[in-house]
């Protein structure tokens, strides 16, 4: 089925994050309403024809490897030059370097829109942003001259490259090494996997930023340092040079997103045109190289989590289609003949269970991006200070939340599809093969969450979090008076939703207060509760927006608005408080008693 942009509910979570705010930043003058409208437009309108229509292609004709060079899905080259030359990538990167210079919480939208409509191919430029990223804040000058503009243009590529073989998630164990030469570069040699467009045929040029070791650095992570290596080396006049000596060995063989080559590189084979070992460029000082990395990691984690919400938002969209039109059974009231399995009670809690966690996820990811923005242009200090420590709070919350329930709403769009959600033509089974990555993708799920509870909630003292729970009671007590002076229909509905939010307040602050004194004393225990905790947190703050989302709602229809988007999404928005907000009591009491099972634990050993 084709895809269709989430305008309306994009413009509302915009909103709800606080748009005018952020717009009214310094260094967003010229950033007005009527341009961020048509910014959503138009990237509505790529998004819906150049790249979603390429999405079942990518699934099922991959990427193809020979001698080294890889060939993408056709249509993929193509929709690149097209994103390119439209100018998407530089959306949030600063003008002088030639990019347009938005606030994130404006680009947040047409980057999920993208995910959205093609997980396998938004992975390309997602990385890209990254390496932007990581450029900006610490490359020299030299070096943001010679690759960022060329980065934005869409010329080149970029990728992160982290893991190898024997190290997995453990970067400490990182052996590429990189050996200084006479005239200031380092030859680099090793290997390095699950690399992610690694090589292609989309760019001109492949710019991979790469850990490795110096002949003379200590052991562990304080021994990592960062290196450029670009596929082709650059000449003086910015033109690609002479091919690198670093190589694609193979594609990995994945159970979904097809579509994205995750390549195996070689450095120092001896391939290439260079002689032996990958011409490499140190960023920044010697042994600082993973502190750099985190950058990049933070931006594309940041970015994982939205193509979690992209990939829920395009299965609800599959799974509601086929709803609509599939015809079985009767209702259960009674019915002259067979219904459209939409009307199905069940099938009714699947798809608002999908919809539900998708724009609760969008909220809470549109939230930290204005928080971001916050932190990086407000004036007052004070204020930047207590955005950028929201942001970093919400950056694990958005990507191990958002990732996980990804995977449930793919599965629940199978089960809406019933068998034929098994057969591979219907599509909905895609979803679920691609989404099954991304609580993998950029640090898994726990380590997310060890990131959640120490750097997030010990260092501070809880400070955040305690912060995030007294603005939730503000909302809870907006809540009780609307309640009260609701129309009939909806009283019930948001008492409901006041009393377990409050609830679920409880029990976030449970947690917080568990880890907190569980530290001192325990700290296996803290962290066998960290992904409890979690997502714990995500439910409760996708709870905070929705319970936002449904005063915001109530105001609109209570001022005399027909539009049915506002009885959807207050609909939408009480289905959560009734039936996702009551986790968080079988998540809180699963986090409190984590010492219990950590101890449990010893029998697997």
């Amino acid at each position: 089925m084709p895809y269709v942009t989430p305008l309306q509910d994009y413009r509302f979570a915009l909103k709800l994050a606080g748009l005018d705010e952020v717009l009214a930043l310094p260094g967003y003058q010229e950033v007005t309403p009527d341009l961020v409208d048509a910014i959503l437009d138009e990237n509505a309108r790529f998004a819906e024809q150049a790249i979603a229509p390429l999405n079942v292609a990518g699934d099922i004709k991959p990427a193809q490897w020979r001698d080294g060079q890889v060939t993408t899905t056709p249509g993929f080259k193509q929709g690149f030059a097209d994103y390119a030359a439209a100018g998407w990538q530089g959306l949030q990167h600063p003008p002088q370097w030639g990019g347009q210079g938005l606030p994130k919480l404006v680009a947040a939208a047409p980057c999920e829109n993208l995910q959205a409509a093609n997980l396998a191919f938004s992975l390309c430029p997602m990385l890209t942003d990254g390496v932007i990223e990581a450029l900006l804040t610490v490359g020299s000058e030299a070096q943001r001259k010679a690759y960022i503009p060329q980065l934005i243009a869409g010329k080149w590529t970029g990728t992160m490259n982290l893991t190898e073989p024997q190290a997995g998630s453990d970067l400490a164990q990182v052996a590429t090494r990189a050996v200084p030469q006479p005239d200031g570069t380092y030859r680099l040699s090793g290997q390095k996997i699950f690399i992610t467009y690694g090589e292609h045929d989309l760019a001109e040029n492949i710019i991979h930023l790469v850990l490795a070791r110096l002949p003379d650095a200590p052991a562990g992570v304080k021994g990592i340092s960062l290196f450029i290596v670009p596929k082709f080396l650059v000449n003086e006049d910015g033109s690609p040079g002479p091919r690198n000596d670093v190589w694609c060995a193979s594609l990995e063989h994945k159970l979904g997103i097809h579509g994205s080559p995750t390549a195996v590189l070689l450095y120092g084979s001896g391939k290439g045109d260079v002689g032996e070992g990958a011409v490499g460029y140190l960023v920044g000082e010697a042994n600082r190289g993973l502190e750099y990395m985190f950058i990049m990691m933070n931006a594309a984690r940041f970015g994982v989590g939205q193509q979690g919400i992209g990939l829920s938002e395009r299965a609800y969209q599959h799974a509601l289609a086929y709803a609509r039109e599939r015809v079985q059974g009767r209702a259960v009231e009674g019915s002259a003949g067979p219904v459209a399995i939409v009307h199905h009670p069940d099938v009714q809690r699947m798809l608002l269970t999908m919809r539900g966690l998708t724009e609760a996820a969008r909220a809470i990811s549109f939230v930290a991006a204005a928080e971001h923005d916050k932190g990086t242009q407000h004036p007052d200090a004070a204020v930047r200070a207590r955005g950028r420590a929201v942001y970093e709070y919400l950056v694990p919350v958005v990507k191990g939340f958002s990732t996980e329930i990804a995977v449930e709403v793919a599965s629940l769009g199978v089960q809406v599809h019933g068998g034929m959600g098994y057969i591979e033509e219907t599509g909905a089974a895609q979803y679920y093969r691609d989404a099954r990555i991304l609580p993998i993708y950029e640090g898994t799920t726990a380590i997310q969450a060890n990131d959640f509870v120490g750097r997030k909630t010990l260092r501070d003292g809880g400070a955040t979090a305690y912060a995030c729970l007294s603005a939730m009671r503000e909302t809870l007590e907006a809540l009780h008076t609307e309640s009260g002076r609701a129309a009939a229909d909806d009283r019930a509905g948001l008492q409901l939703m006041r009393d377990n939010f409050d609830l679920a307040i409880q029990n976030y602050e449970s947690v917080v207060a568990y880890i907190l004194e569980r530290a001192q004393s325990d700290i296996r225990a803290v962290y066998a509760a960290s992904v409890p905790y979690l997502m714990l947190a995500g439910i409760v703050h996708g709870g905070w927006q929705m319970a936002r989302a449904a005063l915001a709602c109530q105001r609109e229809i209570g001022a005399g608005s027909t539009d049915p988007f506002y009885r959807n999404k207050l609909e939408t928005a009480l289905f959560y408080g009734a039936q996702i907000l009551p986790r968080s009591l079988s998540l809180s009491a699963a986090a409190r008693a984590a010492h219990v099972a950590d101890r449990s634990a010893t029998s697997l050993i």
